[in-house]
């Protein structure tokens, strides 16, 4: 786990802007759920025997001796407050997303923390192919509106669950006689969770897959017009994709429609990004019979593919001289705040010199000098700090406020053009 300082928590909350924008333009609405479930909500939902329940939760026992977990995942919690309120009673699509830190117990990597941030996105009413392009569409828009473009999308199908089974079965044989060629997890795997050998990186598991089925070959005709449906929809949409169907994704509900977004950028585990669709999730947790897909970004590791930003906002400073500017600086900064603007000010710095230095720290587009002389005259002088020049204006945070803002937008727009 870590601190996030402020340079990454203004990052972050950028990229957690643009995602918020993304999904609501698609008609989603956020959701907020506790970071503490019962432990038998991930164990029902997430499949007993994934790493994730066997060896990645934080579970404890409260005061009462309940068993309570922290959410290593959100689809799950969500599905457990769309159940529990009643979401499905309004009928339609409920377009859902959430936003926050998940935990697990894994071995740190590159961008990988045992609190990490996830951006949330499901989709529940309907099973439609329609829906899952529309899904991926939104997820693509996300990543460009990043800035990221040099990834991989990767989809797969895993069929329904009686495909899933024969393929499930066919892989067991397959891996039973390599046993040999397995880790100790992956033979651990081939008995209770044989498609999760697919997601090992060690050499031998990698090798001894080779030659191993695969599950396309497996799923029914349903299965694969449905997944045929989903790459045209993504062809009209003009979203670069490719079919690999060794994804199989690490949790148990998948059905159907699974995909990845990838970057070499990230080393060998290099997803950031991914989900599919998990009909029969919500009955299987004691609701209705509601198709649902839904899609996860992992924060950490998408703010390690952002390009350099240098077009963060850039502020006003104001800088007073004398202890009577100093009051009325006070009153200045407030009401131009109040308008607005974006303004710093350093009121224990004692010389312009000092106060000029903490404007250039600061990366101030226009610093405003106030002392003894322009207070009493009633003006202000506007430094632009990066020609240097300046000029007086009135001491009216209105008219004040126009000017300033005027500039600094016309300073951003500039950035995000560069």
């Amino acid at each position: 786990m870590k601190d996030i300082l402020p340079e990454e928590a203004r990052i972050r909350d950028r990229v957690e802007r643009i995602a918020r924008e993304v999904l609501e333009r698609h008609g989603f609405r956020e959701l907020r759920t506790p970071i503490l479930e019962r432990t038998e909500l991930f164990a029902r939902g997430i499949g007993e025997a994934t790493d994730i329940v066997s060896k990645e939760m934080y579970t404890f026992a409260s005061r009462s001796g309940d068993s309570l977990t922290l959410r290593p995942e959100a689809t799950a919690g969500v599905m457990r407050a769309y159940i529990e309120h009643n979401l499905h009673a309004a009928g339609g699509l409920q377009r859902l997303y959430t936003i926050g830190p998940m935990f697990r117990y894994e071995r740190p990597q590159k961008g990988r923390y045992r609190q990490f941030w996830q951006v949330n996105a499901e989709v529940l009413g309907s099973d439609v192919p329609e829906l899952d392009a529309e899904l991926i569409c939104a997820l693509a828009q996300i990543i460009g509106a990043c800035g990221v473009a040099d990834y991989r999308l990767e989809l797969n199908s895993l069929g329904c669950p009686e495909c899933r089974e024969r393929f499930r079965a066919h892989l067991q044989g397959y891996l039973r006689e390599r046993l040999d060629q397995l880790c100790p997890d992956c033979r651990q795997r081939a008995e209770t969770n044989p498609l999760r050998v697919f997601d090992c990186k060690a050499s031998g598991c990698q090798a001894a897959l080779k030659d191993a089925p695969v599950i396309l070959d497996y799923i029914c005709d349903d299965c694969r017009r449905h997944f045929e449906a989903v790459q045209d929809y993504l062809g009209l949409a003009g979203v670069r994709f490719s079919v690999n169907p060794r994804i199989v994704r690490g949790l148990d509900y998948y059905r159907r429609t699974t995909f990845e977004l990838s970057s070499e950028r990230l080393g060998a585990q290099s997803a950031f990004a991914g989900g599919g669709r998990y009909d029969g999730l919500v009955k299987q947790l004691g609701g209705p019979d509601v198709p649902g897909i839904g899609f996860a970004i992992g924060l950490d590791r998408l703010l390690l593919l952002l390009p350099e930003d240098n077009h963060e906002p850039r502020p006003a400073y104001l800088a007073t001289l004398g202890d009577e500017a100093r009051r009325a600086g006070f009153v200045l900064a407030e009401s131009l705040r109040a308008r607005g603007i974006r303004l710093e000010w350093d009121p224990a710095a004692k010389s312009l010199k000092a106060q000029m230095r903490q404007a250039d720290k600061a990366r101030a587009r226009v610093a405003l000098i106030l002392g003894a002389d322009e207070l009493a005259r009633g003006r202000v002088v506007l430094r632009d700090m990066d020609t240097k020049e300046q000029h007086e204006a009135a001491l009216e945070a209105e008219v004040l406020a126009g000017e300033l803002a005027a500039r600094l937008q016309e300073t951003e727009d500039k950035g995000k053009k560069s």
